[in-house]
């Protein structure tokens, strides 16, 4: 196409525009400039002139600074001025370089998705809204008038009184140090008693949660404050065992300088919300009440959340189903992403209560100062991933207790990484078989399955980089086929186990 050649814009520029086989550099001539020509010529009249300089402006930054240059003098002024005939000609490209959409694969991690995220939570408001509203429409109002106390519950006492006397154990084993400390026993009789001490710690409340009719939320919170002392004992015996080793080393060690069993240090460690112990912490200034209020408001009401999903909607749904291993294939599939919504926001509710709410509320009461609880989980692009960001206060004690020491001890990484999932899967059993009383390791080999998913997830992340096949894998694993599996499981099982424990007694 011929093109004119104005006084403002040289031949050799207008070529430029023309040929198409140029290089970005000469499209950088054309860049929206503005500068006043001599006054003598023409007053008033400007050129476009791009900017030769390569002053490393990113090309994006320029367009809108030029949009807004265009809007800002040109709105209101006569369409037939000197800047709006000269200034964005025809022969401006509007193209600078090579650009992906918005949502291609390799932009769109890049970019802002705040409106789609409002989308989804406006979607999902109105999804759920008719839910609830269905399900009232279907069952009624099911929540119970007894739901957070009943007489019923005074039936749990024993293990109220079991909670109330579970820091026996981290007292016994101040005392045991103190006594090493003193020369009144030694390292070996050390050991045994710390072994006998936090095994004690753990099987007395499982016998008493067997011995007793309790409710299963009272057992739950038993064995999850049983299993919290003994990582913490395990952990106060360890540290302590490597001061003393590091004390050998030293000069001023040889002497007791550098090793001291503090009782003051014992106690705040058994109620920082930490597994890992030390002499010391990073501390707060001070403490944010009205903060604290707040954090406490928001935990009542997502505890609230999660008993009404679980009365209004999870119970019904195990209640109206079949065992998924006895019922034919595709009733278990429904049953399993039915329950899958309902399952999926009690364990985000319960997350964001324990991990940030709880956790936080207890660290500020105590000026814990170390508050990193969890990590960015929901990002994790494979199974080994989301482990060691969920719940960082048990990562910490498996790394320090369990991963390195296995690796210390010339243990292979591979077989480190199978002992932490069995010790995880074995206090997972414990925390859901005990309160049901019943031992048929679905949360066991549950957890187990993770160390194959690990080398599965790892795989097809590293053949599939830069994407999320893993994060995909790692959702529908846990929210989808998991979780919802097992509550079925047990549910059934539970059931089982009292129907048959009924016919019995009649």
């Amino acid at each position: 196409m011929a093109m004119s050649e104005s006084p403002e814009i040289s031949g050799s520029s207008t070529a430029t525009v023309i040929g198409t086989s140029r290089s970005e550099s000469d499209l950088n001539r054309f860049a929206p400039r503005r500068r006043a020509v001599n006054n003598a010529v023409d007053a008033g009249t400007r050129v476009v002139e791009r900017n030769n300089s390569g002053n490393g402006e990113t090309l994006d930054a320029r367009d809108q600074m030029e949009s807004a240059n265009f809007s800002r003098e040109n709105v209101n002024e006569n369409p037939t001025n000197a800047d709006t005939r000269f200034t964005y000609r025809p022969s401006v490209p509007a193209h600078w370089r090579i650009k992906e959409s918005p949502l291609s694969s390799d932009n769109i991690f890049q970019q802002s998705h705040a409106g789609l995220f409002n989308l989804c939570v406006v979607v999902l408001l109105a999804v759920n809204s008719r839910l609830i509203i269905e399900n009232l429409m279907k069952y009624g109002w099911l929540i119970r008038s007894g739901f957070w106390f009943s007489s019923r519950s005074l039936r749990d006492w024993p293990l109220f009184m079991c909670c109330l006397s579970l820091p026996i154990f981290p007292i016994a084993a101040f005392v045991v140090e103190k006594l090493l400390q003193q020369n009144q026993i030694s390292e070996r009789t050390l050991i045994l008693l710390h072994v006998l001490i936090s095994t004690l710690a753990v099987l007395y409340p499982v016998v008493v949660i067997l011995r007793c009719d309790s409710a299963f939320l009272s057992g739950v919170a038993l064995m999850l404050f049983a299993c919290i002392v003994w990582l913490k004992l395990v952990s106060y015996a360890h540290t302590n065992s490597d001061m003393r080793s590091v004390a050998k080393l030293t000069e001023k060690g040889s002497e007791g300088c550098m090793y001291n069993v503090s009782f003051r240090s014992l106690a705040y460690f058994m109620a920082a919300p930490t597994l890992c112990y030390q002499t010391s912490y990073p501390r707060t200034a001070s403490i944010r009440k009205n903060w604290v209020v707040r954090q406490f408001i928001k935990l009542i009401i997502f505890t609230g959340l999660m008993g009404f999903i679980i009365e209004q909607y999870i119970n019904p749904i195990v209640q109206n189903s079949q065992h998924p291993l006895k019922a034919n294939f595709l009733y278990a599939i429904e049953r399993i992403l039915k329950l899958s919504v309902p399952n999926t926001y009690v364990w985000l509710c319960m997350f964001y209560s324990f991990f940030h709410l709880w956790l936080n509320i207890l660290a500020e009461l105590l000026r814990f100062g170390d508050r990193e609880f969890y990590k960015d989980w929901w990002n994790a692009k494979t199974v080994e991933e989301y482990w060691r960001m969920w719940n960082m206060p048990v990562h910490k004690w498996m790394v320090r207790h369990i991963y390195l020491p296995c690796l210390r001890n010339g243990i292979p990484k591979g077989v480190a990484v199978l002992i932490a999932f069995l010790v995880s899967a074995i206090f997972h059993e414990l925390c859901i078989a005990v309160p049901c009383h019943l031992f048929k390791l679905w949360a066991f080999f549950g957890i187990m399955f993770q160390a194959p998913l690990v080398l599965i997830t790892s795989y097809l992340q590293n053949k599939f980089q830069s994407s999320m096949v893993g994060n995909m894998i790692f959702w529908f694993i846990f929210c989808i086929l998991g979780q919802p599996t097992c509550v079925l499981l047990y549910y059934h099982d539970l059931m089982n186990r009292k129907g048959s424990a009924d016919s019995k007694l009649t």
